[in-house]
């Protein structure tokens, strides 16, 4: 990897009134640090020459030390950076990094403790963390709160989701800052393991904002790490936001031992929504890939024995019905079956009989380990065991017929939030794996955490999550978590940890349904810190027709918004979602499905509008072909889809698979059109979508052949 790097450094002594002011490289965003009476560090952002943040305080409070006043600024140092770095996979295969840094080292004369604030400034917008460098007056910190502020400059619209230390899985609220709290709290009870966050209004990060003035922005963390996770209070009246830490049960922030840095907090700030989606600050302010060999990191598209347990079917995770267990009855073999358990070794290889004859790369199987039978008491301190398969799940025959396919086998581990006997078993685990060829994992946290005295984002489980995927790697397996705290680009440095959830996912179809602006919110929101798997390709969007147990549910897209997820939200790994018995019927849409790449070379967001519509289009990675995925709210829409981005010189084919002229996500969701075009980087498409509905298109340079007798797009 080859990286163009300037650094310069300053060192400033004495005066310092005018080097408090940062500015980015071009020119458009402006910092200004300042103290304030008391000592108090406090900063303000501008943008283009308006405030976008106005004078903000800064620090951190513990049980030992104040460090939150009373400080004096003793040196400042500056620098400029301006390189590139080389993703293992994502929307891009070359990053630039490129930034202008100010740190500002503060003193107390009272006690001599030393802090230092770190601020970068990128053309994108900002990060800053704290450092605490080894000092003779402090080592050991609990943390009481940190001040950080982020005071606003108005009552600007908010896409947000309710703070809680446990889950992230919610319906998004959409409205000023000042109205937020009445509609979020309609939408908080939806999982049976929240834990509210105490203390006043919160939301949670990434916060996603636009200003009545058009500034577009995005507030979060980087690189979570040895940290608790940040929420944010709000202050509707005078339109504040504060840094809000998740506490474990004891009501403690987090124990610190110096060295320490924290996470970075960031700013996203643009006047052009497409700006916000295409941001990687983020993962330029995580740590590079700690590993020297990637190799073994592959991205992939995966079907799965899972659906059938959410649709209605009276599929079921567990082998047997619940019973209670009678000392010395530890023997599934002696168990009766339920004769609902899908996870058996039959039924597993019809999936991977449809995984291999469509080019999918791997199959996930839910359910296919001891456990399951009263796992959501929440209550056992060893439920789940990760070498233990069901009786009707046989291990060795599954991974000879799957290797024979040419299909991966992805393993599930569901932990039932037991991440302390998940420890315990790690090892254990991933060496079954290994010896039965699956190199991929998908993680579960469902359920209130052990040890009983954390939450899913306290700093004990942050570092949890981190050492699973490290621990992974000695083994060459990558993770897909669910139920984790949700991502701060860490998938940087450690690129094995493909992807989380994290937040509302397909599954929630079957159980109330995603709002039709759910998928046009989390790009700006839940991805800006790392991919979600969030589950798509739904084709059967009426529940009622499994058996009718779910009459009134339905998936709120329709059948092509669905295949343009997979374009508008990236990942490296892409399950397909429904039953290979709902794409058979539909198999001209599925080649689409079949053939979208999970992997890129470079992205081109095209159109985009926080909860209203997203259009993007992106080059698959080591070959000549395109892709494009346009999604839309509730409101049909007519997209602007150029094809500039294409190279030139050529002529290229456009397979577009669009909502027909009748389609609805209500009323008539599958109905859809497909048609062949020719394109040029002149082409400009005008392109109608459905009430939440969409587009998906595929690009390949152009055969005269195939060229006959097609339209040419202008």
């Amino acid at each position: 990897m080859k990286h163009s790097l300037f650094i310069a450094f300053f060192l400033c002594l004495g005066s310092f009134a005018s080097a408090q002011q940062l500015t980015s490289p071009d020119g458009n965003l402006s910092l200004e640090f300042m103290e304030q009476a008391d000592g108090v560090p406090a900063y303000r952002l501008d943008y283009k020459g308006k405030p976008v943040l106005t004078s903000g305080r800064l620090g951190l409070l513990t049980e030992e030390a104040d460090l939150t006043r009373g400080f004096k600024q003793t040196n400042l140092e500056r620098a400029s950076v301006d390189n590139y770095w080389n993703p293992v996979w994502g929307e891009y295969n070359r990053v630039r990094n490129h930034y202008n840094e100010m740190t500002v080292t503060l003193e107390q004369p009272e006690t001599g403790r030393i802090l230092n604030i770190r601020f970068r400034l990128f053309n994108d917008g900002l990060g800053f963390r704290y450092e605490l460098p080894l000092q003779r007056k402090m080592n050991y910190l609990t943390v009481k709160d940190e001040v950080t502020e982020f005071n606003l400059t108005g009552n600007h619209k908010a896409f947000c989701i309710p703070g809680d230390y446990d889950t992230n899985e919610f319906a998004y609220t959409t409205a000023p800052l000042s109205d937020i709290a009445v509609d979020m709290e309609k939408r908080i009870a939806k999982k049976s393991y929240e834990s509210k966050a105490e203390g006043g209004l919160t939301v949670q990060t990434p916060l996603m904002m636009k200003s009545e003035d058009g500034i577009y922005l995005n507030i979060h963390e980087a690189a979570l790490v040895d940290y608790a996770g940040m929420l944010l209070n709000v202050d509707d009246k005078q339109f504040k936001l504060s840094a809000h830490l998740t506490p474990d049960k004891l009501g403690k922030k987090g124990y610190l031992q110096l060295p320490v840095l924290s996470p970075w907090r960031t700013v996203i700030v643009s006047d052009d929504a497409r700006d916000i989606l295409a941001s990687q600050l983020i993962y330029n302010l995580n740590e590079p890939c700690q590993y020297e060999d990637t190799s073994w990191i592959r991205p992939m598209k995966f079907v799965g024995v899972w659906w059938e347990m959410f649709t209605g079917e009276g599929k079921t995770w567990a082998y047997s019905d619940f019973y209670q267990a009678k000392p010395g009855i530890t023997d599934y073999a002696k168990l009766k079956p339920n004769g609902h358990h899908p996870a058996n070794t039959a039924h597993v290889k019809e999936y991977i009989d449809f995984a291999s004859a469509h080019g999918i790369d791997g199959i996930l199987v839910e359910g296919w380990n001891e456990g399951w039978e009263d796992w959501a008491s929440y209550r056992k301190d060893r439920q789940f065991l990760f070498n233990k398969a069901y009786p009707d799940f046989d291990v060795k025959e599954l991974q000879r017929y799957a290797k024979e396919k040419g299909v991966q086998m992805v393993m599930h581990h569901e932990t039932a939030a037991n991440a302390a006997d998940y420890e315990r078993q790690l090892d254990e685990a991933f060496q079954f794996m290994v010896d039965n060829g699956y190199h991929a994992v998908k993680t579960g946290y469902v359920g209130y955490i052990i040890p009983r005295n954390e939450y899913h984002s306290s700093q004990w489980m942050n570092n949890h999550y981190i050492h699973v995927a490290r621990r992974a790697a000695d083994y060459k397996v990558m993770v897909n978590s669910h139920e984790a705290v949700r991502p701060t680009g860490l998938c940087r440095t450690y690129p094995n940890w493909l992807a989380q959830e994290s937040a509302r996912g397909g599954e929630f179809e079957t159980m109330g349904g995603n709002d039709p602006d759910h998928t046009c919110i989390l790009p700006f929101t839940r991805l800006k810190g790392g991919p979600m798997d969030y589950t798509p390709g739904i084709f059967e969007t009426r529940l009622s027709y499994y058996n009718g147990e779910k009459p009134n549910e339905r998936v709120h897209t329709t059948l092509v918004k669905q295949m343009a997820l997979y374009m508008t939200m990236p990942s490296p790994i892409q399950m397909i979602a429904d039953l290979p018995s709902n794409y058979a019927r539909f198999p001209d849409a599925f080649r689409f499905i079949e053939d979208v790449a999970v992997d890129w070379d470079n992205s081109w967001y095209l159109e985009a509008e926080p909860g209203d519509y997203i259009t993007v289009a992106r080059k698959a990675k080591g070959k000549n072909e395109w892709f494009v995925g346009g999604i839309t709210d509730e409101n049909s829409r007519t997209a602007t889809i150029p094809f500039s981005w294409l190279p030139e010189g050529k002529q290229y084919i456009a397979t577009i698979y669009e909502d027909g002229k009748d389609a609805d996500w209500d009323t008539n969701p599958q109905s859809y059109r497909i048609r062949k075009v020719v394109v040029t980087p002149k082409s400009v498409l005008k392109q109608k979508l459905a009430a939440s509905g969409g587009v998906a298109i595929s690009i390949k340079e152009a055969d005269k052949a195939e060229m006959k007798g097609l339209k040419t797009i202008r």
